[in-house]
């Protein structure tokens, strides 16, 4: 008797974002599609669902109401743990099925080029104000507005926090001198500092950025300091991970695992990272779960001190 083929999906398989078109996820998930599509890595296409309504709870609850269907692939961040607690939204991750963490977003505090030059002349300007400092970030009660909120527990420093639709548009804010700073992720403020628009002067991670090769005219990303080198002791790494519905079988989730292994190991997905200046990671199984555990309970711990939790 001939062996039965392992499971692979059918027909097109809808890689789902929970964010709108042009940000960090849809373009993270268009590198994965081409990547797919030209390493041959999938015999179906792979189509990209821009569900980002609702600050993305549209998303969430398209794949709290898919079980069982092995077609549709979420590309989650660490909103699948903050928007339940901000917006009080019926849903939890573990009513999905994990696949794998493909990466880690940095984070690091920007200011205009003509401003403070390191971590502690921003803050002491900041402290010195007269007017709180405008701090622009994407979205509200959300990972950039947390970090906020650290800084000001941590420094005795006082931002007035602005919210935008994008980490592109609190660049170009920025830019323009109507905010002072932002927590943009690396490849939002990436063009400005090319062109010597904004300074990055620390990264939140308890490492440097890992990559060398320059950037501007004299830097790499590796030459940020870490924000605890230069005496402000705050750490945040943000998700990036895949989630099938729940209800599917194991050989579906097989499938996926396998496939998303193969993802990382593309030309395509290394240049992406590099880039985008993301911390390299692959998370599947046991240890993925263990991850997605300490991570759930780190943001709630941080949702709860900033206060963003909904009564």
């Amino acid at each position: 008797m001939p062996a039965l083929a392992a499971w692979e999906p059918t027909k097109p398989v809808e890689i789902v974002v929970a964010a709108g078109a042009g940000g960090a996820s849809d373009q993270m998930a268009r590198m994965m599609q081409a990547a797919i599509q030209k390493n041959n890595l999938m015999k179906q296409p792979m189509v990209v669902s821009l569900k980002g309504g609702a600050s993305g709870a549209e998303a969430l609850m398209y794949m709290k109401s898919s079980e069982g269907d092995p077609n549709k692939v979420l590309i989650a961040y660490s909103l699948i743990y903050m928007l339940p607690l901000s917006a009080k939204i019926p849903f939890n991750w573990r009513e999905l099925t994990p696949v794998s963490v493909i990466a880690l977003d940095q984070f690091a505090l920007w200011d205009n080029s003509k401003g403070p030059k390191t971590v502690k002349e921003f803050i002491d300007a900041a402290k010195a104000a007269t007017w709180p400092f405008k701090m622009g970030g994407t979205g509200s009660k959300r990972e950039d507005h947390v970090l906020t909120v650290f800084i000001e527990q941590k420094t005795g420093a006082k931002f007035s926090y602005l919210p935008y639709k994008s980490g592109g548009e609190a660049a170009t804010q920025l830019v323009g001198g109507h905010i002072d700073s932002n927590v943009n992720n690396p490849s939002e403020n990436l063009e400005v500092w090319r062109a010597g628009q904004v300074r990055p002067l620390c990264v939140f991670d308890k490492e440097r950025i890992s990559y060398t090769a320059k950037v501007t005219d004299t830097q790499s990303w590796h030459d940020i300091p870490t924000c605890k080198e230069e005496g402000l002791d705050i750490q945040y790494l943000m998700l990036r991970a895949m989630f099938l519905p729940g209800k599917v079988t194991q050989e579906q989730q097989e499938f996926y695992v396998d496939l998303f292994r193969k993802v990382v190991q593309t030309p395509e997905y290394k240049d992406y990272m590099e880039k985008q200046a993301l911390k390299p990671i692959f998370l599947t199984g046991k240890d993925m779960l263990q991850f997605l555990e300490d991570d759930d309970a780190l943001n709630k711990s941080l949702m709860t001190e900033a206060g963003f939790v909904a009564k």
